[in-house]
């Protein structure tokens, strides 16, 4: 799932703390892909304060989420009905659509969350924001591995540039997908391929994804 999904189990949480470490996997992915880490390993220094114990709480309950999510019937179907839907669309390119259907169907869920008001992104941020340097720095020393400066960089733009809000605009979801599978492939797209992209998920939205509520319903009802 992608942030806002990730927010949506955390919407009610006490702890800006619990809400970064929801986010955090994937804002270290961000940085550099090939991060991989187990705070596991660490609780007995995670779990020494509580601002860091919070921290991991959230971080727990992203892997759980992910873990529910991708392997649920609803997102197995969804990616497969999808994928047919996008090979013609993106066929002349080197893009795997199969990538490509996983990555709109998450991007698409944070959509739908902000169309239909159910998660406050300015809220979202607020709690980012809220968490101080110091802590979120003695994490990622815990971890190891981490290039504190750049990943403080980057986050620090993530919190001022606050792009999720543009996800309420599904025309700006084609972009990002686009740009995203850049990472992995070296290609140009164009304006008509994007227009082609989101006129794909405006009609998958409307008539496929009608049931969006069951996954968060799946998902809460089977979080320890």
């Amino acid at each position: 799932m992608n942030f806002l999904s990730h927010y949506y189990f955390e919407r009610y949480s006490l702890h800006s703390e619990t809400v970064l470490g929801a986010l955090l996997p994937d804002l270290l992915k961000n940085v550099d892909k090939q991060y991989n880490f187990h705070p596991q390993r660490f609780e007995e220094l995670m779990f020494a304060l509580p601002q860091t114990m919070h921290i991991s709480e959230g971080w727990y309950r992203h892997l759980e989420v992910d873990k529910l999510f991708h392997s649920s019937p609803f997102f197995l179907d969804h990616c497969h009905v999808l994928r047919k839907q996008l090979d013609p669309i993106v066929h002349h390119l080197p893009i795997r659509a199969s990538f490509l259907a996983h990555i709109a169907v998450e991007l698409l869920l944070d959509h739908i969350l902000l169309d239909q008001q159910l998660v406050n992104p300015a809220r979202l941020y607020e709690h980012l924001a809220q968490v101080p340097d110091r802590v979120l720095e003695k994490y990622l020393r815990i971890l190891g591995e981490v290039d504190i400066e750049r990943f403080i960089t980057f986050y620090r733009r993530f919190i001022e540039v606050k792009y999720i809000f543009d996800y309420s605009d599904i025309s700006n979801l084609s972009r990002a997908l686009f740009n995203i599978c850049k990472r992995i492939w070296d290609f140009e797209y164009s304006s008509d391929d994007c227009v082609k992209l989101t006129a794909c998920l405006r009609r998958y939205k409307a008539s496929d994804l009608k049931n969006y509520l069951d996954i968060f319903h799946y998902i809460q009802g089977n979080l320890v």
